[in-house]
């Protein structure tokens, strides 16, 4: 005899719920790629292969404000992005509001530094996305963790 409820959601219904709920299906897309674009951005500043120049984009007054070289705080501005799309990986519930404020920080900066302007109106897009991934996820990771919990729960008791 089986424990597991009706309500819980087999593997095989996901497909069938991303295809016929839009808002979990946004979800899904924007935690993806706020999983994907910060880990991409934050390796980048290590790897330097999308731009090789990630200081030239430091607001002078920032340059002059940091204690250590711009170089280093691309290092550490890659190091923040990489933990933020891992916590938006296990926790965008709350992990994407840590995203929205690191975008604004960005967008802030590029506002500051004349020429950027086109780069902060584009990271002023993300940072609405970011804030519509938490709101989503408000409902749906808590769904998720417990239809997770719940089916583990019924695969033990079985």
């Amino acid at each position: 005899m089986t424990m597991r409820s009706a309500h819980v959601q087999q593997p095989s219904d996901l497909g069938a719920r991303l295809r016929n709920d839009p808002a979990y299906g946004a979800y899904w897309l924007l935690r993806i790629g706020f999983v994907v674009l910060p880990l991409w951005m934050g390796i980048d500043k290590f790897a330097k292969v999308l731009n090789v120049n990630w200081p030239g984009y430091l607001a002078p007054w920032i340059v002059h404000l940091l204690p250590f070289s711009a170089q280093t705080a691309m290092y550490v501005v890659g190091a923040v992005e990489i933990l933020a799309g891992i916590l938006v990986a296990l926790k965008p519930r709350y992990a994407s509001y840590v995203v929205a404020l690191w975008l604004a920080g960005i967008v802030i900066n590029l506002l500051t530094y004349s020429g950027f302007y086109d780069i902060a109106l584009r990271d002023f897009g993300l940072l609405i996305g970011a804030l519509a991934l938490a709101r989503l996820a408000a409902k749906y990771d808590q769904a998720w963790t417990r239809v997770m919990r719940t089916h583990d729960e019924g695969a033990i008791t079985e």
